[in-house]
């Protein structure tokens, strides 16, 4: 199953280490995404692409990602919507998965925190 491609395809990429910066508030962030100017075809697989090469690609979208300045904006979209493909926020979709699934670990130890002290208890 392939994506659908459409006109604005944005990429992901690792965590932001600064705040997000100001920018204007009517325009939409992905206005400003790097991605917009740069390949599209860096952030989404060719049909049977091979791993190697999907590695590569993926790697390559990262790198752009990293320079982007919507890339906290691009990753939290990806991850809410969530987006099933591509190279969003810097981040694949299966290192969305993981984000994802810690997300929800964690939301759930905050809800619950005696159910964590204890198996953290019966552990020790």
């Amino acid at each position: 199953m392939q994506p659908p491609h459409s006109s604005l395809q944005v990429a992901a990429v690792p965590a932001q280490r600064g705040p997000v910066r100001d920018r204007d508030q009517d325009a939409p962030w992905h206005t400003e995404a790097v991605c917009r100017r740069d390949e599209a075809g860096l952030f989404f697989a060719p049909s049977k692409e091979p791993t190697a090469a999907r590695l590569s690609r993926e790697e390559a979208a990262k790198r752009v990602c990293a320079r982007c300045p919507v890339m906290v904006e691009c990753r939290e979209h990806a991850l809410l919507q969530p987006e099933p493909y591509g190279v969003w926020g810097g981040l694949t979709a299966a290192e969305r998965r993981v984000v994802l699934a810690r997300r929800r670990r964690r939301e759930m130890e905050l809800k619950n925190p005696a159910r964590t002290t204890g198996r953290i208890a019966a552990a020790g």
